[in-house]
């Protein structure tokens, strides 16, 4: 599958677009992307893999859920776009081959991923959509961090690391969306991608037009 770079999803024809939808751990990334899987139609989730365990309350399918091992043998089979290993507690975190399932190949696709990952998708997608999320506030990442789980050590791992990811971010990112209202966070990623596709679908129609 070649992918512009921007999401899939599209009732013309065109190729998929990639939405990067990335910043660091704590922001709220999946509350805004599964608002916009609710509120978008056509747009496909890729799953991201971790050897991480599971958080309390956490869904069964917010990751696939992978042991050390079976991670490195899909990193030794080629079978991610993109993956890191988090500095302290070791986890590895990826996101597979971008290749909806059956029935799902004219959705364009979401990734929801960290900052890094979202740096080595780039280089190889260089058409992708790239929006950034960020708290409004330290002590706003750090009340998420927490009320998702995240014990001490962890949260200060993220914290210390992520005034760094965000000026990283906010340097490669086309938009960025400061997630201090669900509501209008929600409604500002929504907007993004909907431009995003109008957008493409206006330069295929004149390139078929032409």
């Amino acid at each position: 599958m070649r992918a512009r770079g921007a999401g899939v999803g599209n009732d013309g024809g065109r190729e998929p677009l990639v939405f990067v939808v990335f910043g660091p751990g704590g922001v709220g990334k999946g509350t805004l992307v599964a608002r916009l899987l609710r509120d978008r139609p056509g747009l496909w989730l890729s799953r991201s893999w971790t050897t991480r365990s599971r958080r309390p309350g956490e869904a069964e399918d917010a990751y696939v859920w992978a042991t050390p091992e079976q991670f490195e043998a899909r990193v030794s089979a080629g079978g991610f776009v993109e993956w890191t290993r988090f500095p302290g507690n070791g986890h590895y975190y990826g996101t597979p081959t971008l290749s909806p399932p059956e029935g799902r190949t004219g959705d364009d696709i979401v990734l929801e991923i960290e900052t890094d990952g979202a740096r080595q998708v780039a280089a190889m997608y260089p058409a992708a959509c790239l929006v950034m999320v960020v708290a409004p506030s330290r002590a706003a990442q750090e009340q998420r961090l927490r009320a998702r789980g995240d014990d001490d050590d962890s949260v200060r791992r993220r914290l210390a690391v992520g005034e760094q990811e965000e000026q990283t971010g906010r340097a490669m990112a086309h938009h960025v969306v400061v997630n201090d209202d669900l509501y209008r966070a929600s409604e500002q990623l929504a907007g993004i991608i909907d431009a995003c596709r109008r957008e493409c679908g206006t330069k295929d129609r004149s390139a078929v037009d032409g």
